[in-house]
């Protein structure tokens, strides 16, 4: 099994998304934003019996989740969030996405205008090998979660952990929890959010919401 999924008895998932999945109440409405092929999805119904939805770009991904009986869309978050009402969600969830999207702080704030939480995970491209691998070699890093040269790379707005704590201070967004996470997706308790997440950490994850909703 590729070491960065772990078998649940809904079938393989991320790490990653697993941590997400942790910080899901049973029985909530969850909308996911670049759903890909339906994991996450899958396993919050299975385990959680959420009441799920998701939006996907990508054809092959919503064949993909539509053959396991899930109920996803195509659409763009660039474009199609603004077609959901308000507070339609309990949880939005942008997993791997947001770097990839033309304009981060709108979508941010459409995800917090349909849900009453966010929950968001970002590379760090603040990691310690980007900054050796850029000063020493002079080139775009190439690194195991940062895996594409920068001519064939979806990614579109290069964020670190800092970068994205800023922005939301800057949006009044409040930053109810956030994970720090390594390359296979695994929770690095020794750096947690602390001042060195942004030099350690190859992944952030965040639970966001509006300031005032309680």
């Amino acid at each position: 099994m590729n070491p960065d999924l772990q078998r649940t008895h809904g079938g393989e998932i991320r790490v990653d998304l697993l941590l997400i999945a942790d910080m899901i109440e049973p029985g909530a409405r969850i909308l996911d934003v670049g759903c890909g092929d339906g994991a996450l999805l899958r396993h919050l119904a299975r385990a959680k019996e959420v009441d799920g939805r998701g939006i996907e770009l990508s054809q092959a991904g919503v064949n993909a989740c539509v053959a396991q009986g899930l109920s996803v869309v195509q659409g763009d978050a660039d474009t199609d969030l603004v077609n959901y009402p308000a507070d339609s969600f309990d949880y939005v969830v942008l997993s791997q996405t947001l770097q990839m999207v033309r304009r981060p702080r709108d979508v941010i704030d459409q995800l917090l205008r349909i849900g009453r939480k966010c929950v968001i995970s970002i590379p760090n491209f603040g990691h310690w090998k980007v900054r050796w691998k850029l000063g020493m070699t002079g080139r775009m890093p190439v690194t195991e979660v940062l895996d594409r040269q920068w001519y064939d790379t979806p990614n579109a707005h290069f964020c670190t952990i800092k970068d994205f704590v800023l922005l939301c201070r800057d949006l009044e967004i409040r930053i109810e929890r956030r994970i720090s996470v390594d390359k296979q997706g695994r929770r690095m308790n020794i750096v947690n959010d602390g001042p060195f997440a942004n030099l350690f950490a190859e992944q952030g994850v965040f639970v966001l919401s509006r300031q005032g909703n309680d």
